[in-house]
Parts: structure tokens; sequence; C-alpha cells
């Protein structure tokens, strides 16, 4: 973030990934959604876009790129927030995303450090991109599986945003490569607290427990985990497999905000009313700060 004067900074965010779809619009969509979440996820508009694009152009062909650019232009128009420009590089492996532009009143500014001890935390995308897109890769999962996780990695967290805003949400981010629990171990790290989140309220997309049973996890959901050592309570009373979904490397996920429990059922219900499966899945607590209780 960068301060202009009292009533207005410039945030800014940068974020890119290779393809996890085999439909280049839809990649491109994706990717750009997932790289304007961060701007949500401060309360921030976003303003304007940068393209970042890696791509070997002689063996996809200019048409293939093109179909990505534009999965990404519509997407950003759909969030208000023109593409003027960009850099591309050739490469073997395809990536694409964007840096994005945004801009908030400085008071409004939403950080992963403000949870308190009594706040709910509230997440508002179901879980399971990381593993769905994985077992896709792999012809094990379903054709509709696919196309609800590909629903919920297009969805932006826009309206989302401007609900954490109306009820003053304290802390928030978005919930990406870290997983669930890895990035609710950073609000509560920086905001000095410990977590509780019960996993039988966490929302998950459909198909995703029966693909964890059978142990289809992406890699970086098992680094995720590991990294975690040191930092979860009373995880022994969770199947292993749920535990992984917690901590699911997910792509364009939902935002993870904490507020006043005397706002969250308001929150609860514009959320709801927006169409978004949003959950309270747990809580804020005293104790040592980053530490979280994991309860089935």
């Amino acid at each position: 973030m960068y301060r202009l004067d009292d009533d207005a900074a410039l945030v800014q965010t940068v974020d890119f990934i290779t393809p996890i779809v085999d439909d280049p619009y839809l990649f491109g969509a994706i990717a750009a959604a997932n790289s304007v979440s961060d701007v949500y996820a401060m309360g921030a508009r976003p303003l304007f876009a940068l393209n970042i694009v890696a791509f070997p152009k002689a063996c996809l062909g200019l048409e293939v790129l093109g179909e990505i650019l534009r999965g990404g232009v519509e997407k950003m128009a759909e969030a208000g927030a023109p593409v003027i420009g960009g850099h591309s590089i050739d490469d073997e492996e395809p990536k694409y995303g964007l840096a994005v532009t945004g801009t908030v009143a400085p008071r409004r500014v939403l950080t992963n450090a403000g949870a308190r001890p009594g706040d709910v935390i509230v997440l508002t995308k179901p879980l399971g991109s990381g593993i769905i897109t994985t077992a896709a890769k792999n012809d094990e999962a379903p054709e509709g599986l696919v196309d609800e996780a590909v629903r919920w990695m297009t969805h932006l967290n826009a309206s989302a945003a401007e609900a954490a805003q109306r009820h003053e949400a304290r802390a928030c981010t978005d919930v990406t490569g870290f997983g669930l629990v890895g990035h609710l171990a950073e609000i509560a790290r920086a905001s000095g607290v410990m977590a509780k989140v019960r996993r039988g309220r966490v929302p998950l997309m459909e198909g995703a427990l029966p693909l964890a049973e059978r142990d289809l996890f992406p890699g970086g959901t098992y680094r995720n985990l590991a990294s975690l050592e040191g930092r979860l309570r009373d995880r022994a009373s969770l199947p292993e497999h749920e535990m992984l979904l917690l901590c699911d490397a997910q792509t364009s996920g939902g935002l993870l905000m904490t507020c006043a429990a005397d706002r969250s059922q308001d929150l609860l219900a514009e959320l709801q009313g927006e169409g978004l499966p949003a959950a309270a899945i747990g809580e804020i607590v005293d104790g040592e700060p980053g530490m979280i209780e994991v309860l089935a």
C-alpha cells in the first residue's frame, strides 16, 4: 500500500500461475480472478491491471494465447478494471497473471493483523480447488466436479469485500496457496492471538471429500501441513485426509475474515444473500500467537 494523502492510498499486487485447466479462456479468467483477489482482501477497489505472460508460441500458437488474454481481459472488465498493457516472454511453460493497482481510503484498509479475541471467523468460498484440479490432471475427477471448481475459481471476491467493509471486518486475507489453516495461522500470528477452526463448519466443494479420502492432494497441500508443525493443537481428533483438506492449496479461493460476534450474523446473511456458501468456521481466542486449534 502507498499512501497518497489522508484520504487515498494505492494498493499494488501481482500474481501469476501455470495452467490448472485445459481451456485457455478459463485459464485466463481464473488467473485474473486470482490476481485481483489480493486487492479485494485489503478492502480496496481495482483500478487497472497489466498482463504478465510467459508463453511457448512455437508449440501452442498465438490463437491459444489470444484466448488466455481474452479470458483475463473479460474477467477484469467484470471487476471494473481495464487491462492497459503488459509484458510477455517466450517460455517453455505457459504462465499468466496480472499486476493489479487499486485504491482505498487509508482508514478503511483491511489487513491480516486486526483480529481480536471473541471475533468470529468467516470463510466465503468452499475449499477444494487444489485437490479437484490435481485429480483432473490425472483423469480422476468427473467433469461436473471440475466445472464446480471452475465456477468458484472464476467468481470474483468483490461482493464479499464490500460486505466485509459494511460490517466492519477486523482482519481479512484471501485463501490461496498456503491453504485455509496456513492463512488463518498468519492472521493469528500477525494479530497476536490464537484461532479455533471447526472442520464440520468449513464449506467444501461437492466431491472434494471423496477425493481427499483417496489421497489425491497436490504436493503443495502436504507442504502446507508440514509447514504448520508446532502450530496446531488437537489435530489428532481429525482424520488425516480432513486435516489435509484444511491445508489444500487453493487457487482464487474465498476471503477469510474476522468480525465482532455481534456483527457476524448480518455479515453472513449478506454473503449468503449473494449466493455464497459463507460460514462461521471458528473463533479468535486468547492464546499463544499464531497457534490454531483444530476441532472436528
